[in-house]
This record gives C-alpha cells, structure tokens and sequence, in this order.
C-alpha cells in the first residue's frame, strides 16, 4: 500500500495526480482549499462523511496503474 490515511490530502495529490478523480468521484473536490494543506486524508474523508478504508483503496488501485519504466506516470513504455 503506498497510500495511507495519514498521508497529507496536497502531499498524495502532488506525488499521485491521477488520483484528483478519485477525490471527486468521493465527493472531495475541494482540493485547492486550505484544508486541504495541512488535513491528511483520513481527515478530509471524516469531515465529509466517507469510509476511509474504501477511499484509500480507491487511492491505491488507481495510485498504482500507470507506473512505466520512465517513472512518470503517463503508461509510456
């Protein structure tokens, strides 16, 4: 698991952008706001009434799809 509820909600965006979808899909679209700075995940996902757990796996499944050789995340071979 590379992604845990304690990881900082800006920190997991930075290094995963491909999970920006998964936030909203989870109805955490606020992103940019300065909650979202300091909150870690786990946080975030209590304050607006989410399961955690299936939140974070959601993080993970997508967090995980696209690694290729070159490390950026764009599925190049």
């Amino acid at each position: 698991m590379v992604i845990t509820e304690t990881m900082g909600i800006g920190e997991c965006v930075s290094k995963y952008p491909q999970t920006v979808p998964v936030f909203m899909s989870f109805g955490m679209g606020c992103l940019g706001c300065s909650a979202a700075r300091f909150e870690n995940i786990g946080q975030g996902a209590r304050a607006h009434g989410i399961e955690v757990d299936k939140l974070i796996a959601e993080l993970n499944k997508v967090a995980g799809q696209g690694q290729s050789e070159c490390g950026c995340g764009c599925g190049c071979e």
